[in-house]
């Protein structure tokens, strides 16, 4: 992975050259409308308190847990036991990316959801509330966070969340074959290359025009970065955008010439 101080060069120049995140200078009809609509919509919905409320119990619990790390590793924490509050402070998506995942849910009304890598449920927790009639496949490969995910999805009280336990090599093929479609796929699961792109490959067997695939930590490492640039050169891929901390692809048949966008976030 990049050093804090290459990850600080590399925003830098994100922050400088991407477009204005009010829109100005965006002449796509579909980013404009995404930059609106989603991006930029800073409505407090009712989900927020209560899916926070979660996160700051987590980040004050002082239990540990055995921990079995089949990704990339923490860039933060590389023991077998950890303190919950630890694991919380490095690996759960920070505030305002999950709720971007809630606003992208509620506003596209993806049918099925798919998520490699639950962590502790805080995202899952926002995709499924944004859409009730979603059901939401997330997949966890430690059983220790696995079970700390279960507390926190009996807590929400969601109903439409399939929680999918065990390594990714072994679970995810499988499960993947008993779902029709991807309508949104956010991979946040192993940050190597390889993995990065197999699970690609894997979800374009379930690709419809309105399906969204979100990668997370596009920028974490030249692997991460390499695999991001052959995912946006993919044919299907007709449209990409660049968050920096996030990378969101679409699928659009009616955007006729490729298009890809930075935009500040």
């Amino acid at each position: 992975m990049y050093s804090s101080f290459q990850l600080a060069k590399k925003y830098l120049r994100y922050y400088i050259n991407a477009k204005n995140a009010k829109g100005h200078g965006i002449h796509s009809p579909f980013v404009f409308d995404f930059v609106v609509h989603v991006l930029n919509d800073t409505n407090n919905y009712s989900c927020y308190d209560r899916i926070e409320s979660l996160r700051q119990q987590l980040l004050r619990d002082n239990r540990m847990i055995e921990v079995e790390d089949f990704g990339a590793g923490s860039a933060v924490i590389h023991a077998a036991k950890r303190k919950i509050k630890a694991i919380a402070k490095s690996s759960l998506k920070n505030e305002k990316f999950a709720k971007l995942l809630f606003r992208t849910v509620k506003y596209y009304k993806p049918e099925t959801i798919i998520e490699l890598g639950t962590s502790f449920g805080i995202t899952a927790c926002y995709m499924a509330c944004a859409s009730s009639k979603a059901r939401v496949y997330t997949f966890e490969g430690s059983q220790a966070i696995a079970d700390i995910a279960s507390q926190s999805f009996k807590k929400s009280r969601l109903q439409n969340i399939n929680l999918v336990r065990g390594q990714f090599d072994e679970t995810f093929l499988q499960t993947l074959g008993t779902i029709d479609s991807a309508g949104l796929a956010f991979v946040d699961g192993n940050h190597r290359k390889k993995a990065t792109l197999d699970y690609f490959s894997h979800l374009q067997n379930k690709v419809m025009p309105s399906s969204i695939f979100i990668f997370d930590d596009i920028h974490w490492s030249l692997e991460m970065e390499e695999a991001w640039q052959q995912i946006q050169q993919h044919p299907s891929v007709t449209l990409s955008i660049d968050l920096f901390f996030m990378g969101l692809v679409f699928f659009n048949p009616d955007i006729k010439v490729k298009q890809h966008f930075t935009i500040r976030f």
